[in-house]
């Protein structure tokens, strides 16, 4: 459970890092450049420390994947991007594999 949590930090922060990455305009502003550089250096930290318990391909899968679904939501819900049937469809798509790895991966753990 502890590691669960590390890792949810771990994808939470970089998907802050990530929204503050739009509002930093290019590293133009410095308290929203601020939060990318310690929203990735956290989730990275956080990510290496899952990493003790949860096997590399499927930690990486796992945190890219929820964090590129969260990503959309965001960009969707502030940034009002639109969301047609072919970035509907691979949302989808990763959705479906993070529940498939989830639900079916038989990868050992430490």
């Amino acid at each position: 459970m502890k590691t669960a949590l590390i890792f949810f930090f771990a994808v939470l922060s970089e998907v802050i890092g990530t929204a503050a990455l739009k509002f930093s305009e290019g590293f133009t502003k410095f308290v929203p450049s601020l939060v990318v550089v310690v929203g990735y250096g956290l989730s990275f930290y956080l990510l290496s420390l899952s990493l003790k318990v949860i096997p590399l391909g499927v930690a990486y899968a796992l945190w890219s994947g929820i964090g590129i679904v969260l990503t959309v939501i965001i960009g969707m819900v502030i940034w009002r991007e639109p969301i047609d049937w072919a970035r509907g469809i691979g949302i989808m798509l990763i959705i479906v594999g993070i529940a498939v790895i989830n639900l079916f991966s038989k990868t050992p753990s430490h």
